[in-house]
């Protein structure tokens, strides 16, 4: 096991015991989903691709991809982002 693999489960292990919410503390991404019409996404890393079919954004641990119809992104900072649309699907690729 690498060095940086090793540390990441020491942090994730301490996050834990302490029961400190892992997205803040490890940089990890955060998916609320409302319904079939809007998600939230936190700790994103950026826009992969963007139309109205699919929306690919870059996390962490890989991307995630949204597919449906007429989807579009509301808003987005830095840190989060509000996307509406009919949502079919919701995939996680490493």
């Amino acid at each position: 096991m690498n060095k940086h693999r090793k540390k990441d489960r020491m942090k994730s292990k301490i996050v834990e015991g302490l029961a400190l919410p892992k997205d803040l503390m490890l940089g990890e991404s955060s998916l609320q989903v409302f319904g079939n019409s809007e998600i939230y996404i936190e700790n994103y890393l950026g826009i992969m691709e963007y139309n109205s079919e699919c929306i690919r954004i870059k996390i962490k641990e890989g991307s995630v991809e949204i597919e449906g119809n007429r989807l579009c992104i509301c808003y987005y900072s830095c840190e989060e982002m509000k996307i509406s649309g009919c949502l079919h699907k919701i995939s996680y690729c490493s």
